[in-house]
């Protein structure tokens, strides 16, 4: 089993890692009792994919521009990461799952599922919970079906502006890092 801890890269898009936010606490809460009801484990939240979150919705929110072509899991080019246009053939599915590993010490692939919407920002985390449920692909994600038949070992949330995402991994991390 692979472990890893959270580097912390300084940059003024890159988030330190946080502690989760109250509406990033209720999202992994519903997640969570979402996943009991469907009889699933628990996820570990991890510092390094929470760090990842927390820097796409950054990104997200004062970088993306809407268009037919690239689509919510896309990265700017304003940032000290590879910039990735994700179109919807998952094309640079690769890119955007290399993420973790590109910004901080997290050696395994992370699946981000990205919501937005111009809600409450005390509503976002109900909101994107429930877009997700009727969404067949990213309900998939949460509840770990079809494509997605795996355990995921860590988890982080990121909430900004207007934007919710969430991280998966298989890999769990090694609890003693810092």
């Amino acid at each position: 089993m692979a472990v890893s801890c959270c580097l912390i890269i300084l940059s003024p898009l890159i988030m330190q890692a946080q502690e989760l936010t109250a509406e990033e606490n209720k999202l992994y809460d519903l997640l969570m009792q979402y996943r009991r009801e469907h009889g699933l484990k628990e996820i570990p939240i991890s510092k390094s994919l929470t760090l990842v979150a927390q820097t796409h919705v950054k990104d997200l929110q004062e970088n993306y521009v809407w268009s037919e072509k690239c689509n919510l899991h896309s990265w700017s080019d304003k940032g000290p990461w590879k910039p990735v246009c994700y179109t919807d053939d998952h094309a640079q599915a690769e890119l955007m799952w290399n993420k973790p590993k590109e910004l901080t010490s997290y050696q395994g692939n992370g699946y981000e599922i990205a919501f937005t919407g111009y809600v409450d920002s005390t509503a976002m985390a109900e909101k994107a919970l429930a877009t997700w449920k009727s969404s067949k692909g990213h309900n998939a994600v949460v509840l770990n079906e079809g494509i997605w038949k795996t355990e995921w070992k860590a988890i982080g949330i990121g909430i900004f502006g207007s934007y919710a995402v969430v991280w998966f991994g298989n890999e769990a991390e090694n609890k003693n890092c810092p």
